[in-house]
């Protein structure tokens, strides 16, 4: 029987496709969907045959396993509890998106030992699970729905081809598939980036969308200094920290992100593009630290979701940033280790800036200790 073949761009409500591709999962069927990277075949996580009818259609290596898509980077603990520092960053930072994350699955608890067990051998490998978030909202609305999540393989029939229309997955896969969501040609056109965790690094296993130097920067552990106007307080914090730490590494202030460390600043009520006070520059100087190139800017949801660790000046900083981002509130901190604020020296003289600076230099050292001690390096 010939698949059922929607495409989206007509569609007047995709909420109805939505509702529809949950119930062909729920019912064991396989369904095609379109992604970022190219087109998948699905079936439901709790769905046993269905995943062995995907396996069969694959056409790839018995031993590589299947790819097991999640509603989120959350999402993700709770089938890899135990997963390393550098796996949830990538993870806050890679999804949604085209990447796929390789990790050992080696917990007890975990929540992959709750599907059925030939779904289990079917995307656990030699002790190795592969997951991703694809970002695409029709799949993204069907993990929302569907209970358990769905398991998943690229739909060209084979790792060296790949479907990136529905005309390429009928073509291929025919009768195969009972419904196929068509969305026209895969925004990329190629597979995700497939990234092996070992430990504290990666290996790339599969070139795709994402570059190994955007993963490189991607994996760095990254430290944002927060204060109001990012113009005094945390772009002097910023400086003086990566002084501080390229003399713990041995290593120059270029070299810092070579060796896997980005260091910003951020303002709560910053506005884009303004030049560090006069003084703060001055101040600077006097450490052999140059701010001529400092530009402002504000606090987004995506430098706060990027970074391992969110330094503030003040108590009011944190709290305002906890208020707007919560799921972030383990990884804001005070600078202060006394609990204290540091005072803003806008508009005065520049003692007050030589106090503030000399302040916030008092504080950096443990930091460095923190970052290079907490796995986040």
């Amino acid at each position: 029987m010939p698949p059922r073949v929607i495409d989206l761009r007509n569609t007047e409500d995709t909420r109805d496709v939505v509702h529809l591709a949950v119930q062909a999962l729920a019912e064991g069927c396989i369904v095609a969907f379109p992604t970022e990277t190219v087109y998948v075949l699905a079936a439901g996580g709790l769905q046993e045959k269905a995943v062995l009818r995907l396996r069969q259609m694959a056409g790839i290596d018995a031993k590589m396993p299947l790819t097991l898509a999640v509603k989120s980077a959350d999402d993700s603990l709770d089938y890899v509890p135990n997963m390393s520092v550098l796996g949830r960053r990538l993870a806050r930072r890679c999804w949604p998106g085209p990447v796929t994350l390789i990790v050992d699955d080696h917990h007890p608890d975990g929540l992959l030992r709750q599907l059925p067990a030939k779904v289990q051998q079917a995307v656990s490998r030699e002790g190795r699970l592969a997951m991703r978030v694809p970002a695409h909202p029709i799949i993204q609305d069907v993990l929302r729905l569907l209970a358990g999540p769905i398991v998943m393989v690229g739909a060209g029939g084979g790792e060296s081809t790949h479907a990136v229309t529905a005309a390429e997955v009928i073509q291929r896969h025919g009768d195969g598939v009972q419904l196929i969501i068509d969305d026209g040609p895969s925004r990329f056109g190629q597979p995700s980036s497939a990234v092996h965790l070992n430990g504290a690094g990666f290996d790339v296993v599969r070139s795709g969308v994402v570059s190994l130097q955007t993963l490189k920067r991607l994996a760095s552990a990254m430290v944002l200094f927060v204060c109001t106007g990012n113009t005094c307080r945390s772009p002097m914090a910023e400086a003086l920290f990566r002084k501080c730490l390229a003399a713990r590494l041995g290593c120059t202030l270029d070299e810092l992100e070579d060796r896997g460390f980005l260091v910003m600043s951020a303002g709560i009520a910053a506005m884009m593009g303004s030049r560090a006070a006069t003084e703060a520059h001055a101040v600077m100087m006097e450490h052999e630290l140059d701010l001529r190139s400092h530009e402002s800017q504000p606090l987004t949801d995506a430098l706060v979701r990027n970074a391992d660790l969110l330094i503030t000046m003040t108590r009011s900083h944190r709290h305002a940033i906890v208020a707007e981002w919560p799921d972030a509130a383990p990884r804001v901190k005070l600078l202060c280790g006394n609990g204290g604020d540091v005072a803003d020296p806008i508009g005065g003289p520049i003692e007050a800036y030589r106090r503030c600076a000399t302040q916030i230099g008092g504080e950096l050292e443990r930091w460095v200790d923190e970052l290079l001690g907490s796995g986040s390096a």
